[in-house]
């Protein structure tokens, strides 16, 4: 069974705990003027559709609670307000943001809660309320006021826990790691989510508080929505700054990893030139002992017909012609500044 408490209340008390949907709607038309609360955890749709049928629920607003996956939103259907809520949780042991799924249907006289993750802590809200009767005293919409205000207290921790993650990677971004740009995408992707998760919070809040009426409970009520939406547009104004952050930190990473890649260019540039100056000497000294070589390679040809073989200063003459070629040659290069 995935209801996970029912109760049928009159004047902020709970007057019914019924064990059972139908017992719930005969509990609430034996108190009228009271509210049905029912907490769903994953329904399936025949369960929904029962609730669905006693309440009139609109067969839309029904389908995306079923589905899921919804974003954070504020729907009308006549009486009916469906809102759909983002929760989130900061998990330390994966330093990663879980981030969960509530709607709600609220009436004249029931809210329904359906559930699809672990947050937000529902029990713990009801137990607030019923210690101290004044919001249960208010209806439905001082049920959703208190579960609304339960889920930005529960934001406080994911602010605390992304701020903590950027600052680390304001530290991990000069250390060299090669992983803070992962990291700072996924946590980029994090912050986005907590924005579609807390930005639509305040239009929302703002419509239900200007939809209150003038009486006594509604001024009240309209404080404690003006309440808990300063507190939503600071979170959502810590959320921004967040991102941009993580926009700077990604623009600082990729002009250091830019940097580095210009000192390695640099770096293989300088050796470049170092090795062409290298092989500019190698070859001039190659081309100075080519010349000498070249004379003596001839002149040491054993062939009988060869011109000034028989010239007393033949041998002379050789020497001084391959000392001047390779002097001449190291003038030339010397010149050039390859030597």
């Amino acid at each position: 069974m995935t209801v996970i408490d029912n109760a049928v209340y009159v004047d902020g008390l709970r007057v019914a705990t019924p064990v059972s949907l139908g017992d719930t709607f005969e509990a609430l038309e034996e108190h009228p003027g009271g509210f049905a609360w029912i907490g769903l955890y994953r329904p399936d749709a025949g369960e929904l559709g029962v609730v669905a049928d006693e309440f009139g629920l609109h067969p839309l607003a029904v389908e995306d609670a079923l589905a899921g996956h919804q974003r954070a939103k504020l729907e009308r259907y006549g009486d009916t307000r469906f809102v759909v809520l983002r929760p989130a949780r900061y998990l330390d042991a994966e330093e990663a943001v879980e981030f969960g799924e509530m709607h709600l249907f609220v009436g004249q006289n029931f809210i329904v809660g359906v559930r699809h993750a672990e947050a937000p802590d529902v029990g713990r809200v009801r137990a607030r309320l019923e210690a101290s009767d004044d919001l249960l005293a208010r209806g439905p919409l001082g049920v959703l006021y208190a579960i609304v205000d339960r889920i930005v207290d529960d934001y406080v921790p994911v602010v605390a826990g992304l701020e903590n993650d950027i600052d680390e990677i304001e530290d991990q971004l000069f250390s060299g790691d090669a992983a803070v740009a992962k990291r700072i995408y996924d946590l980029s992707g994090e912050v986005m989510e907590f924005q579609r998760a807390t930005k639509p919070l305040v239009g929302m809040i703002e419509t239900i508080r200007d939809e209150l009426g003038e009486d006594e409970v509604g001024v009240e009520l309209r404080r404690s929505f003006r309440d808990v939406l300063d507190h939503v547009i600071r979170i959502t104004d810590k959320a921004d700054e967040f991102r941009q952050t993580l926009q700077n930190a990604l623009t600082v990473h990729a002009t250091l990893v830019a940097q580095r890649q210009n000192e390695v260019m640099q770096s293989l540039t300088e050796t470049s030139l170092a090795q062409s100056e290298q092989t500019k000497k190698i070859s001039s000294w190659a081309a100075i002992f080519f010349a000498p070589s070249l004379v003596a390679g001839i002149y040491g040809m054993n062939f009988h017909n060869m011109p000034e073989l028989g010239w007393e200063a033949g041998y002379l003459f050789a020497i001084v012609l391959m000392v001047v070629s390779g002097f001449v040659l190291y003038l030339i290069f010397k010149s050039k500044h390859w030597l």
